[in-house]
């Protein structure tokens, strides 16, 4: 459409110079939940296991979508850094536990440079917690029953083809998707021999809070050694301390 004298196109010229730029758009975006419960440091236990489990049951029980999903981030023996988001599996003294191929690219980092970090975000509760230490896998008979633990889907998934290697088409991995699934169901005792079961044993685990009335909190637990007794085994202590936001 021309305004009928110079032959110069003007439609929706308001429009395009008005619009909202991706910039604007981002910063209109809402960042937390209307409810946040904040961080009671006066209340905080003595290990980040305890408050780690309070605060995924309380994102369980509130309805956070996936709380259970943690991003893992590593760096190779060359110091290239990636991040995935995975499931964790489980957490406890022993640490914080997922898996996946040893034979995957983050399980060749974890190999060439055990030290990583987990992160948690569960924006409805306005909390993030972050978890580094080194990783080691958990063994055979663990990782072996947490392949087993998997939905039929899952384990075909797992089986069809080398993780992150270059695909040729939809049809390629339909096909050894299908032939895998069929092998599950005939062999329902089949273990991927690349499975492997890992944790992360914490040194380090910071807790983010973000709360109306308080601001943002950051509390960070910091492993001491602690020398064992003659009859006890060894156990980490832990330091607590304040960031600054």
């Amino acid at each position: 459409m021309t305004d009928g004298t110079d032959g110069t196109d003007n439609t929706d010229r308001t429009d395009r110079t008005d619009s909202p730029t991706l910039r604007d758009r981002l910063r209109a975006l809402p960042v937390l939940g209307p409810d946040l419960p904040g961080l009671a440091v006066d209340a905080a236990p003595d290990d980040p296991v305890t408050l780690f489990v309070d605060w995924l049951q309380d994102a369980i029980d509130a309805g956070v979508p996936a709380p259970h999903a943690a991003t893992l981030s590593t760096a190779d023996a060359g110091g290239r850094v990636d991040a995935r988001t995975l499931i964790l599996k489980d957490v406890g003294p022993g640490g914080w536990a997922f898996a996946t191929r040893s034979d995957s690219p983050k399980g060749i980092a974890l190999a060439q440079n055990p030290n990583a970090a987990l992160t948690f975000l569960w924006r409805e509760r306005g909390r993030q917690v972050r978890v580094r230490g080194p990783v080691v896998p958990l063994g055979a008979e663990v990782s072996a029953a947490d392949f087993l633990a998997r939905s039929d889907f899952s384990r075909a998934t797992a089986l069809a083809g080398q993780q992150s290697t270059t695909l040729a088409s939809r049809a390629q991995y339909r096909a050894a998707w299908d032939a895998a699934l069929a092998r599950v169901r005939t062999e329902p005792e089949l273990v991927l021999d690349a499975w492997t079961a890992y944790a992360l044993e914490a040194t380090t685990v910071e807790f983010w809070a973000s709360s109306p009335g308080d601001g943002q909190t950051r509390l960070r637990y910091t492993t001491s050694a602690t020398p064992p007794s003659p009859d006890d085994p060894p156990s980490p202590g832990w330091t607590k301390e304040l960031l600054w936001p």
